[in-house]
């Protein structure tokens, strides 16, 4: 399939690079000194797209008018306009499955942390204050006798609730539409969800659909023994309207893995004592980023080979 040719805009992984170059004519937008000019130059061949972000839209598929389809790395794909695709008859697929269980052990993890506070107990002996100031305080949380309610319950979401049953935890949830197969408790709005839980756990994908979807209502309906972790995308909450309600005492806590403006953290997050933060790792594990990888070039190799995606994303599914 070396006469495909195929645009990879930003880096992959090393070994994803590797197998894209020994299937297909592979075309690194990013080693150009003059991008715009290097898609004026060869856009008309470009075939497919595999990145890792966008944006991909109707502007960027004009640029490469006979491209069929977008392999997206990851199973978060708010940076890439479905409608655009489906409108030029482009196919979009992301990674899912792949990356479930590791999202899910962050996600508990994440959790634990940040109930726990060990990240800052961590920091305590670390910087010498065991010795010095004795034992790090009693955590004002516990893990016991929470209620967990997760903020989209598709395949991680669901990993996620399996790992919480195991802790002993009650489970709710909210999502698009009551899942009849589920026996969780469902609540129509992410404000009633909030209200019949502490600890609010949000892997809802990102978009508009979704933005600032927990604002300072579903806040306010936590409560101050209420926690909030985010594994899914940090436009899903309102970050003002968080440090606002950290700040006040509105809720408890926060753990999150992602961010609005990534890879920029307001300082106001970082300065609180009850918030935990991670760098956007919850895949990023070698093994499954390496799995994931190989999803985008499976992807593409089927399209080209049979003219089907494995794993489409579900507006292509329905189209």
């Amino acid at each position: 399939m070396t006469s495909i040719d195929i645009l990879m805009p930003r880096p992959m992984l090393p070994i994803v690079q590797e197998q894209l170059d020994a299937a297909f004519t592979v075309h690194r937008l990013y080693e150009a000194d003059d991008p715009e000019a290097m898609l004026a130059e060869i856009g008309e061949k470009i075939r497919g797209v595999a990145m890792a972000f966008g944006p991909v839209n109707a502007e960027f598929l004009a640029k490469v008018p006979n491209a069929e389809i977008v392999s997206s790395f990851g199973v978060g794909y708010d940076h890439i306009n479905t409608d655009d695709c489906l409108a030029a008859n482009v196919m979009v697929t992301h990674t899912p499955d792949v990356l479930t269980e590791e999202v899910a052990d962050t996600a508990l993890g994440l959790m634990i942390m940040t109930i726990r506070e060990f990240g800052q107990a961590e920091q305590w002996l670390r910087q010498g204050n065991w010795e010095s100031k004795g034992p790090y305080k009693l955590t004002g949380a516990t893990m016991q006798g929470r209620t967990l309610g997760i903020f989209g319950l598709g395949r991680i979401g669901k990993a996620i609730a399996k790992r919480a049953e195991a802790f002993g935890m009650t489970i709710h949830y909210h999502g698009r539409h009551k899942q009849d197969d589920i026996s969780y408790p469902y609540h129509a709005t992410s404000k009633e969800l909030a209200a019949a839980c502490d600890t609010l756990m949000v892997v809802a994908p990102g978009g508009e659909e979704t933005r600032h979807a927990v604002n300072a209502e579903v806040l306010e309906a936590l409560g101050p023994d209420g926690i909030v972790i985010n594994i899914g995308r940090g436009t899903v909450i309102d970050e003002e309207a968080l440090i606002a309600a950290l700040e006040n005492g509105t809720i408890y806590g926060a753990g999150l893995d992602v961010f609005e403006k990534e890879p920029h953290v307001p300082d106001a997050l970082l300065k609180l004592p009850r918030v935990t933060v991670l760098p956007h790792v919850g895949s990023a594990s070698q093994a499954t980023r390496n799995a994931m990888g190989q999803r985008v070039v499976d992807n593409l190799k089927s399209w080209f080979e049979t003219g089907k995606a494995i794993s489409p994303v579900p507006e292509m599914r329905s189209a």
